[in-house]
């Protein structure tokens, strides 16, 4: 199957798309622009500045959102004014990426340093009550996780890796006995996991976001006209669409024109309801 185009190149490094009805819809960040994009019933994209940098955004139980700034988390209100938290590490060569909320309500964002350095990052799991721990350490490009529809799994990319990797998970437990699930031909970025427990990976440079069955199998390809694809979301009113990002990070001015727009398609299963943060 094939995606289609939705918007015109409107980010330079789109990822982290998130469908809430509370919001009116899609939003997603252009990354490092540090923007929060919203489209809207007519197919206009309007841009919230957020910060130096929007690496993810989910909403929260209390309203507004949570957005995963450079160093640490700011929390958004109804108005998208920003309110920074206290950043969670000093060093500049790092900063927040991808991440997503497990189903006790906690938030599992992870981190990357600007030059990859291997093993500079970790995935961090934020309590509902404000405790900070890392799940995961010596993370190279920290990346999608989302969770199975029985809560009992997460599925986890760490992008150089090449490979999909799916814990057992429990509120009280966190991430544990990680294991192989799917190896990837080429670099796997954000995921999302549908109704059926079916895992749906964007692969960055691939030109496609490409679905696992829960056995680690493929079994359904997405072909997008992008190719630097970074994510995708399940959305729409029925939770039946599948929305797409792309980026046009260090490509040249006109290299792959579609780079940078969102793109959507409908693969006839249909996604989770978002768990919302519980801080």
């Amino acid at each position: 199957m094939r995606a289609e185009r939705l918007t015109d190149a409107v980010a330079h490094h789109a990822e982290g798309p998130c469908w809430w009805p509370g919001w009116g819809g899609l939003r997603w960040v252009d990354m490092t622009a540090g923007d929060v994009l919203h489209l809207s019933d007519s197919g206009e994209v309007g841009r919230t500045h957020v910060g130096d940098v929007a690496a993810m955004i989910r909403p929260r139980t209390v309203g507004g959102a949570v957005i995963a700034l450079e160093r640490g988390l700011g929390f958004a209100d109804e108005d998208w004014r920003v309110d920074p938290l206290r950043p969670m590490w000093s060093t500049d060569a790092v900063r927040m990426n991808e991440g997503g909320v497990a189903p006790d309500g906690s938030l599992y964002v992870g981190s990357m340093a600007y030059d990859q350095a291997k093993g500079a990052a970790r995935l961090y799991r934020v309590r509902p009550d404000g405790r900070v721990e890392t799940a995961l350490e010596s993370v190279t490009v920290s990346n999608g996780i989302d969770f199975a529809p029985d809560c009992s799994r997460a599925y986890y990319n760490d992008t150089p890796t090449g490979r999909i990797t799916v814990f057992d998970w429990s509120p009280e437990g966190g991430l544990e006995q990680g294991r192989v699930f799917a190896e990837v031909d080429g670099f796997p970025d954000g995921l999302t996991v549908d109704g059926e427990g079916g895992v749906w990976t964007a692969v960055f440079g691939g030109s496609r976001v490409e679905r696992r069955a829960p056995d680690g199998s493929r079994d359904a390809v997405v072909e997008v006209g992008a190719r630097q694809v970074t994510a995708c979301t399940f959305g729409g009113a029925d939770l039946d669409r599948l929305y797409i990002t792309t980026s046009r990070e260090g490509l040249d001015e006109d290299d792959d024109p579609a780079a940078g727009s969102l793109f959507v398609v409908r693969p006839g299963v249909r996604g989770k309801a978002v768990t919302p943060f519980a801080g």
